[in-house]
Order: C-alpha cells, then sequence, then structure tokens
C-alpha cells in the first residue's frame, strides 16, 4: 500500500491535496486542507479536481484553505518564532531582572514563568 493517498476521482491516479465532506443538513460542500487521516465518508481529491469543484443546484461550496499551494509561514510568524526563542535562550538572571522592570510597566501582568506572562483578566 502506497503512503501518499490517492484522488478519490474515478481514474485519477494524482496525490491527494484537500480533502471534501459534504454536510447534508445545510447542503454545503465543506473543501480543507488533506485530513490527517482517511475517513470512509469524505474525498480525498487531488488539486485539479480541488479547484474545479462545484456543488449542486442549491447547495454552498466552502473552501476552507488553498488546498493547491502548501501553506507557509507569515513574517509575523517567523519573526514570533525567532523572538520567543531568543527570550528562551537569555540566561535566568537577565530575564528576572526585565521581569521586573516589564511589571512595573504593565499593571496587568501578575506572573512570569521564563518567557510566559499571567496576565489580571481585563474585566477585573
Amino acid at each position: 500500500m502506497s503512503p501518499v493517498r490517492r484522488c478519490s476521482r474515478t481514474a485519477c491516479g494524482r496525490p491527494a491535496v484537500a480533502t471534501l465532506t459534504y454536510v447534508y443538513a445545510d447542503s454545503t460542500a465543506v473543501l480543507g486542507p488533506l485530513a490527517t487521516y482517511a475517513e470512509p465518508h469524505c474525498y480525498d481529491l487531488c488539486a485539479e479536481h480541488s479547484e474545479r469543484l462545484t456543488a449542486p443546484r442549491g447547495w454552498e461550496v466552502v473552501r476552507l484553505a488553498d488546498a493547491s499551494a502548501p501553506s507557509r509561514p507569515s513574517g509575523d510568524d517567523l519573526e514570533a518564532l525567532a523572538n520567543a526563542v531568543r527570550e528562551a535562550a537569555r540566561p535566568q538572571e537577565r530575564a528576572g531582572q526585565q521581569g521586573g522592570a516589564s511589571r512595573a510597566a504593565d499593571p496587568r501582568e501578575v506572573a512570569r514563568r521564563g518567557h510566559l506572562r499571567v496576565l489580571r483578566s481585563p474585566d477585573s
């Protein structure tokens, strides 16, 4: 058995990139990224068939993500990750010093554990 899942369409052997699920109660076809596991009531589709998907008259197609393009982290995601790694790599003395200064600057901060902060609820 091949580890790559194939398109569910008849006579199509291309690799699957999206999963199609029908929600009959809402008359909706949901097309999202390839599911982690093959489900018995879902259909795996290749890029071509997922792009050309149409629904029956009166039904709505909901596309959760661009399944044909690999998702890539945004610049903000990469910057946040780099900042978290830098903060975690700092020696504890420096992190402790910054925690005290940060607490004075942000009155919502209740506690700190490493690079994580606990903030008061905005309601209190």
